[in-house]
């Protein structure tokens, strides 16, 4: 079991079930985290800023 850092809700992830580097979300506040590590399961919080550039980033690509 693994507690939301923002909220501290069980975010219900198993180490086995991510791969480092993924992005997983909170259910209860929203906030999106990147798997550091799965041994043991370490979670980082993703930026607003860097949200936005992957958004940016996809949307250029839709007008490509």
């Amino acid at each position: 079991m693994v507690l939301c850092p923002e909220c501290e809700s069980d975010l219900d992830i198993e180490a086995d079930e991510v791969d480092e580097g993924e992005i997983v979300s909170c259910p209860e506040c929203g906030a999106d985290f990147e798997v550091v590590t799965t041994d043991p399961l370490e979670l980082s919080r993703v930026s607003e800023e860097e949200d936005e550039e992957e958004e940016e980033e996809s949307e250029d690509g839709d007008y490509a």
